[in-house]
């Protein structure tokens, strides 16, 4: 709850909105603390992504509640430009402490809980690239723009209908 804390979110918060992300960790600005972002607000990169109010985890904890998993295309703004498929828990807890200091538990589902496992990662020292089991996905985003854009999506718009994020 310090001052100096406080400052960095904001700042973590606004690097984020102005490069148009989903999330941010602090890893990728290069901090070494166990703090991300995780917003999705009509974002213009993401519009297949469902809302997702500013949530702030500080030493967050990941655990998936079931084997059940969703193989999304990913994009990062450590790697621009660069998209890869990576498999994700479409169900899971997620336990921190907000910015305020008070403990977060919840259930996250579906394409957020993609989005949380994907920051959550930068603060395990992992880019999306490590997580890709078959490297033939990796593709710039304009490639995945003219050729994987509409399939992935259709597959989006099914696990949120599922899930209902």
């Amino acid at each position: 709850k310090s001052a100096e804390i406080q400052t960095f979110i904001d700042d973590l918060v606004e690097t984020m909105r102005h490069a148009n992300g989903a999330g941010l960790a602090a890893t990728q600005i290069l901090r070494h603390q166990r703090i991300c972002a995780v917003e999705v607000n009509n974002n213009p990169r993401y519009p297949y992504k469902p809302q997702v109010p500013l949530t702030i985890l500080i030493n967050p904890v990941i655990t998936p509640l079931d084997d059940d998993m969703f193989e999304n295309n990913e994009g990062c703004l450590s790697v621009p430009g660069f998209r890869g498929n990576v498999w994700r828990y479409t169900s899971i807890r997620v336990e921190a402490f907000d910015r305020n200091g008070n403990k977060i538990d919840e259930i996250i589902r579906g394409m957020t809980a993609c989005t949380y496992q994907h920051e959550v990662d930068h603060l395990d020292g992992l880019l999306f690239m490590d997580k890709v089991k078959d490297t033939s996905t990796f593709a710039t985003w304009d490639s995945f723009d003219k050729y994987k854009h509409h399939d992935f999506v259709v597959r989006v718009k099914e696990l949120v209908a599922k899930f209902g994020s």
